[in-house]
């Protein structure tokens, strides 16, 4: 029997102030995923994800998830929040979509077409599930239309 690798490194940088104490939980969402490098998620406010987002794409305004290939994952805690609320679900689920959709990037997901984001809202139901999560995309059917993550938002994805 071969011995599991460890997991990568994942560490959280929280500079938010509207979902508490999500730093573990963030942590956990990256290993649910399981990408090969080591990965730093840095929760955000809308002001500074919309600095990023305008820098790395021409896009103004903020976004959920912005994902970079070195293994960087910013992401919108003020998003989040808001989208919780709008959909009726605990902000600290959507963050964790968020963080999940971003690591999914780092393992080689795409979501540019319907079929692409169709396996990778499937697997964003896979990591969550493994997380002990309801599935959050049935309570958005019943609130609001179901989205992924940057879906009709001018979402980032993967960055340069």
């Amino acid at each position: 029997m071969r011995a599991r690798p460890p997991p990568p490194c994942v560490r959280v940088v929280d500079r938010q102030r509207f979902v508490p104490r999500a730093k573990a939980a963030c942590a956990r969402a990256v290993r649910a995923v399981g990408p090969k490098l080591p990965v730093v998620v840095v929760l955000l406010d809308d002001r500074a994800v919309a600095a990023l987002h305008r820098r790395f794409f021409g896009e103004r305004g903020p976004t959920d998830v912005i994902t970079f290939r070195d293994g960087e994952i910013c992401v919108s805690a003020e998003t989040a929040a808001r989208e919780a609320r709008a959909r009726g679900i605990p902000p600290l689920h959507e963050l964790l979509l968020y963080v999940v959709h971003g690591a999914l990037h780092l393992k080689g997901h795409d979501d540019a077409t319907a079929a692409a984001r169709a396996r990778m809202r499937a697997a964003e139901r896979r990591a969550l599930r493994r997380l002990g999560l309801p599935d959050v995309f049935a309570k958005a059917r019943r609130a609001a239309p179901p989205r992924s993550p940057s879906e009709g938002r001018g979402g980032a994805g993967a960055a340069r």
